[in-house]
Formats: C-alpha cells, structure tokens, sequence
C-alpha cells in the first residue's frame, strides 16, 4: 500500500505490481474499486459495482446524519442505561486494540454508560494491541474480561479452513467473537452487545472473500472433513443460538459508530493523544494472523487484494477519492522482506513446518459453494427476521 499524506498506512511495501492483469476479464468499478476477484461482482451500464449500489443504499439509513443520528445515539444510551438498572454494567463492548473498538469505548464511556469490555483472545494478539487494550481499559476505568480459547482446539481448526483451501481462514475466529461477546453478556445478565463494526470503514466485504460466519453446516463440514481434533470448548455461533439469545434472552446488538461522524485519521489522532495508542499498520493488522491472510494468504493465493473493500467503502464516503486509491493498490500489500519470517513464525505456531504451509498455499483455489453449506435457509430465515425487526436500527450496519 503506498503511503499518501491524507492517510496513514505503514507498514506498506513501494514496489509496483499489476495486480489487475492477473485476472481473466478483468474489470474494475468506475466508481470505487472492487473488481472482479470477487468471482460474484456484477457491473451496471454505468461500469458501477453491486457494492457501490448495495452501499450507497445502506449509507442512506445506517450512517451519520447529523443532528438526527446525534439524537438516535441519545436515545440508544438512555436505553441501554434503563435495561441495564440495578446491574453492575449497562453493556459488554468488544475491544481488540484496533482503532474502531477502541473509538467506540471512548465515545460511549463519554456518555457514562458502565462498560464492561471483553476480548476475546485466540493467541494471535500483537504486542501493540495488547498495550492499546490495556491503555484504553485503565484510562477510562473499564472493568475488562479476557474469554481465552483452547489454544489447541482453535489451532487446529484454523488448519482445516487453511487446507479447505478457501478465502475465509479467518472464519474461527469470527465465529468465536460474537459467541464469546454473547456468552459474557448472558453469564451478566446484560442485554446490549456493542460492536465497533461500521458503515464508514466496513461497507464492503463481498460474500465470496468472506462467507457467513453463521453457517454451521459449512463450518462443520469444514472441521470434519480437515480437522483431526474433536471440539469440545470452541464457542460456536449459528443461527439457532442467535436466535436464542435475541428472542428468548432479548439480547441485542448495536453499532454506535454509525450514529456518530467517524473519520479514522481523526480517531487514531485523538487516541494516541488520550491514551497513547499505538498504530498498528492496516484493517484488523492488530492481530499477527490476520495481517498474514488478509495482507499475504489472499493476495498470493486467490489475487484478492483486501485493501480494496477498505479503499472502496472510503471513496464512497469522501475520505478519498479514487485515484488515490488506484495509486495504492499498485503496490503490493505487504513487504516481501518480511515474508520469510512471517511464514516461519504462522508455520510454528500452527505447528506444521514450514514446507506444509507452503504445500498449503499451492492447494487449488475452492469457494464456499465448493462445500455443502446452508445458504438458501440463512438467506430465507434473516430476510425475514430483517422484515420483522425492519424498525430497529439495531443488529444491523
């Protein structure tokens, strides 16, 4: 990613490639920059993606609007504050290090809401991240709940979505986050989850670069059919479970971020000024894992550029305009040097050698259609729950 003076991207490599040409039929957004590694992208007359489209209707009920999202995110606090009455906290708030969780613990402990944040550790944390979640919990004086994963269950099930040979390696994960953020708040009695996701820096993610988490039968067979390791204590997150916790428990989820004018540059800015937070390179790099799929994994092995949904969601936003985001995206998004050692470090930790891994890396491409999965009654079921709950402004970004 090449560094620009209107934002800050380190940990970037300056050496250009074409990335676009590696694709058979390639085309790119003439307004953002998505492209047709997305294998499912469809393009108007116009040259403009689904996603811009998709986006840009999104924007118009789910982004900041002023004086009516400042009231919104009022009512959302007194809320919060009414259900949470006579407990210890009003609401669990995931925290990673990263610049949105973050942002998000300051502007809602501003408002005085009792916060209880809880990370989920999966062992992958950076050193950075570690800091920046201690310093934002101590400084603002928020009680903090570390939900911790068998080290050996989660390894080995981030090696069956490696040797499945799809996008999604990073589907454990996301599957043990909203599981461990719902569990925390039922062992509390509290009813609010709050989560850093937001329009403003997370509008674009195609389905095909990442799948649905919910999908249990695609997890599954995933894991039985690549997995050596029974799960005994892996924390999962389906439909059912959801469903469970929001009409039986009545628990909900909210994204506050989209209730308040949210530029990164500003928050890391004010951050590092109030609590010494340090950055940490792109989107999600607060995780060493993560910085290695998202930067390296997808790049190398299925061309996906994951700048591009991050870029994309910017450019419709105003943060940049377009050529800046085409001047980056010539540059490789991670730094070759470093690659070398990233692969020993991800090959040992997995504990695999290092020749597995790169076995791994030449697997043949495969999609989540390759594998049974429950698609059509995930799309069924949430269509209909969006419909009933079409009035809350909730669960949704």
């Amino acid at each position: 990613m090449c560094l620009l003076s209107s934002l800050r991207v380190p940990d970037i490599d300056h050496e250009p490639v074409m990335n676009a040409v590696r694709v058979p039929n390639y085309q790119e957004c003439s307004r953002c920059v998505m492209d047709t590694t997305d294998p499912q992208i469809t393009f108007d007359n116009a040259g403009r993606c689904c996603h811009c489209n998709e986006f840009l209707g999104k924007r118009a009920k789910h982004s900041y609007q002023g004086k009516e999202s400042d009231l919104a995110l009022d009512e959302l606090c007194e809320t919060i504050k009414r259900t949470g009455r006579h407990k210890k906290y009003d609401c669990v708030i995931g925290v990673s290090g990263g610049v949105d969780s973050s942002y998000l613990a300051y502007i809602i402990k501003e408002r005085g809401l009792r916060l209880l944040a809880v990370h989920m550790d999966n062992g992958w944390n950076s050193e950075k991240a570690v800091v920046n979640i201690k310093n934002i919990t101590r400084k603002l004086g928020i009680d903090y709940e570390s939900y911790v994963l068998d080290w050996e269950e989660f390894k080995n099930l981030q090696l069956s979505f490696l040797k499945a040979s799809v996008p999604e390696a990073e589907t454990p994960t996301d599957v043990a986050i909203p599981a461990a953020l719902h569990s925390v708040a039922a062992k509390h009695g509290i009813k609010y989850i709050l989560s850093g996701g937001n329009l403003a820096t997370e509008g674009i993610l195609p389905k095909s670069w990442h799948y649905d988490v919910r999908d249990l039968k695609y997890f599954n067979h995933i894991h039985r059919t690549f997995g050596t390791r029974p799960l005994k204590s892996f924390p999962t997150f389906g439909y059912k479970k959801e469903i469970f916790y929001k009409i039986v428990k009545g628990m909900r989820m909210a994204y506050p971020l989209n209730e308040v004018r949210f530029v990164k540059d500003e928050a890391i800015e004010l951050l590092s000024e109030k609590f010494d937070w340090r950055p940490y390179g792109g989107k999600h790099y607060e995780s060493i894992y993560t910085k290695f799929i998202q930067s390296y994994y997808l790049y190398e092995k299925f061309k996906i550029d994951y700048r591009r949904a991050t870029l994309s969601t910017q450019i419709l936003t105003g943060e940049i305009d377009r050529d800046q985001a085409v001047e980056q995206l010539k540059c490789r998004p991670y730094k070759p040097q470093e690659i070398d050692e990233a692969k020993y470090y991800i090959a040992k930790k997995l504990g695999i050698d290092r020749e597995e891994l790169e076995r791994i890396m030449r697997l043949p491409p495969k999609w989540y259609w390759d594998y049974p999965n429950d698609e059509r009654r995930l799309s069924f079921i949430y269509d209909n729950y969006r419909r009933l709950f079409k009035r809350e402004k909730l669960d949704r970004f």
